[in-house]
């Protein structure tokens, strides 16, 4: 019988929407959508897109870590952005500086707004443990 392995940054937004932020199934990790915030939970950077996405990754990498695996093994991405066209060059410069060599398949959605004002990206990913580290 298999079992759940969620992880949780432990924020009031898990329990009050009800969601984990990443779920192992098998070999293949689910990462939600991961946005600016502190450990408390506290929104961080509103209206600052550089300063949200840099927080958006070292969100992410808290979850890398508690699986221990690494950006090479990412597998796919979903990016929400608002105002797409006024921040795509630094979506992309952000992605280059986060993944490095790395490619994984990705998609960037232009959105109106997303849950929190002021919020510029979120970002889920999809891991998969068997690739190398």
């Amino acid at each position: 019988m298999a079992t759940i392995d969620a992880f949780n940054h432990n924020v009031p937004a898990e329990s009050d929407f009800g969601y984990s932020q990443a779920i192992r199934s098998g070999e293949l990790i689910h990462i939600s959508g991961q946005l600016a915030f502190d450990e408390a939970g506290e929104f961080l950077h509103a209206g600052d897109f550089t300063a949200q996405l840099k927080q958006t990754y070292a969100n992410t990498d808290k979850v890398l870590e508690h699986y221990g695996v690494t950006r090479n093994q990412v597998v796919s991405q979903t990016l929400y952005v608002v105002n797409l066209r006024q921040n795509a060059a630094a979506t992309a410069e952000g992605n280059l500086a986060y993944f490095g060599d790395h490619r994984p398949a990705s998609t960037v959605l232009g959105v109106t707004e997303l849950t929190l004002p002021g919020q510029a990206i979120e970002i889920s990913f999809v891991v998969d443990t068997r690739l190398p580290a």
